[in-house]
């Protein structure tokens, strides 16, 4: 089991990234899903979670947290 956070910027691209009840992440999960299948081969459950860090990619912390800086 994998649980992943997709952080956005704003509400608006939270909007983007679910899409329409759902359908843009469901994609977005499925394919990253069959990527750690082969990865890893076995089979995996991916989570996905999307959350609105505001401006998180003007903040130096942030950024070394998700691996952006060192």
């Amino acid at each position: 089991r994998i649980r992943a956070i997709i952080y956005v910027a704003r509400d608006s691209q939270k909007g983007i990234l679910i899409g329409h009840k759902g359908s843009m992440l469901k994609r977005v999960g499925i394919g990253a899903r069959k990527q750690l299948e082969a990865f890893f081969s076995k089979q995996v459950h991916l989570e996905t979670f999307v959350k609105v860090k505001k401006n998180w990619r003007d903040n130096d912390l942030q950024l070394k947290r998700f691996g952006y800086k060192q």
